[in-house]
């Protein structure tokens, strides 16, 4: 598909079918990834591609934890505000009620909420899982950096008929990580993705997020 269709059919599928993606295919998605703009040029993102024994060894560590102790994070970086305003918590619960009605959950439904959560720690079912990290030493610039690489590897990943899910919830257990793959303790965890094919009997895949008008966000300057 073209560059436009590609953007626009992008979003967060959060549920995988099992059929498997060639490795081949998951090296392709990484080298266009590394076209991807860096302050000059330092690429400073590093990827930990999971599949197997290690995937299923991760998964069933969070899995553990969270039965252990629910409450459980070890975030290295704060990924939200500490103080939520509008309008964007007003963004935030939209999007995640809409998600929770989707997949049958209710408001007050803390158990059902927990347990869709948990999903993020199989990464939705998809056959391959990554980790992106970048070293510790790194600041701001090379964090925006990052982030338009994911973005690049997301869109990419359309191009060839895949979607993805970035999960910053990998973020807050950085800990359980470093103890599965291992990473070395220089590398923060940046983020998550799960890559695979759409599973079209999904609940959540049926829920679609908005965007905002242009002038909500834009200001042009004559």
């Amino acid at each position: 598909m073209d560059a436009i269709d590609a953007i626009t059919s992008r979003r967060s599928v959060r549920g995988f079918l099992p059929a498997p993606v060639p490795m081949e295919t998951v090296r392709r998605l990484l080298e266009l990834a590394s076209r991807a703009p860096s302050g000059s040029n330092i690429q400073p993102w590093h990827v930990h591609v999971l599949t197997g024994a290690t995937k299923k060894r991760l998964t069933q560590a969070m899995h553990e934890l969270r039965a252990r102790d629910p409450k459980a994070e070890c975030a290295q970086y704060q990924y939200y505000p500490v103080k939520w305003r509008e309008p964007y918590i007003g963004r935030r619960r939209k999007t995640g009620w809409g998600l929770y009605q989707h997949c049958g959950i209710l408001k007050g439904d803390s158990e059902g909420m927990f347990r869709q959560h948990g999903r993020n720690y199989d990464f939705f079912g998809a056959p391959i899982g990554m980790m992106v990290t970048l070293d510790a030493d790194m600041e701001l610039g090379s964090w925006i950096d990052c982030g338009m690489f994911v973005q690049t590897l997301m869109i990419a990943a359309r191009g060839l008929g895949l979607h993805s899910c970035a999960q910053a919830a990998w973020a807050y257990h950085h800990d359980v990580v470093r103890a599965a793959i291992p990473l070395a303790d220089t590398e923060k965890v940046f983020c998550g993705i799960a890559l695979g094919h759409e599973d079209p009997n999904e609940p959540a895949n049926v829920f679609r997020t908005d965007r905002e008008p242009l002038d909500t966000f834009v200001t042009f300057h004559d």
